[in-house]
């Protein structure tokens, strides 16, 4: 009896089942967008450049320290982050003209025309090393979301529209009347070693 040899398996539209199983998985799988920050570094400063000696009034900063629990110390006081927006807004707009608040004086802005505005707030952000990027994110959110509905605010209040909507002066002016700075330190070990 002769024995009978393996028959081959068409193997022609293997190719073509794999790339369709291929373009499947590409077109039903989701990706994750990866969350960051917009940031415009500051330019290098010049050679020439002198050193700006200028104390800064203890007054005209608000710190903010997150530890490695991702709790929040604002101002020596433990907060909420859903308090943050609230207490930084109050702070860059010292509408009270608190002594415990940022100095306030007279500048004279385009379109607004002299104002009594803070003079140079400051926002000292430092977080511990380990920080859960998501508080950190969150805690530049609302910082960030403060100065943002300030300007918003005011105009509104001035052209009737959002500050978005505003031309590049109209900005501009708006960008003067509130000039708070977020500084960041270098992250360290806050809440303790990890």
């Amino acid at each position: 009896m002769a024995k009978r040899g393996l028959q081959q398996i068409n193997a022609g539209s293997m190719a073509d089942i794999a790339f369709l199983l291929l373009i499947f998985f590409l077109v039903t799988t989701t990706m994750d967008v990866d969350t960051g920050l917009m940031r415009r570094l500051p330019p290098i400063p010049d050679k020439d450049q002198k050193q700006n000696d200028d104390k800064i009034k203890q007054r005209n900063v608000f710190v903010v320290l997150i530890n490695k629990n991702n709790d929040l110390l604002v101002e020596n006081e433990v907060m909420d982050i859903h308090d943050l927006r609230e207490k930084a807004k109050e702070f860059i707009a010292n509408p009270e003209d608190k002594p415990d608040l940022p100095e306030k004086d007279y500048k004279e802005i385009p379109f607004f025309g002299r104002v009594y505005v803070p003079k140079n707030p400051i926002i000292s952000l430092q977080n511990d090393r380990g920080t859960s990027y998501g508080t950190y994110l969150m805690v530049q959110n609302e910082l960030l979301a403060a100065k943002n509905e300030l300007r918003d605010e005011i105009s509104t209040q001035k052209f009737n529209l959002k500050y978005e909507d505003l031309d590049e002066d109209q900005q501009a002016a708006v960008k003067q009347y509130y000039t708070a700075v977020l500084s960041e330190a270098e992250p360290k070990n806050i809440g303790g070693n990890k």
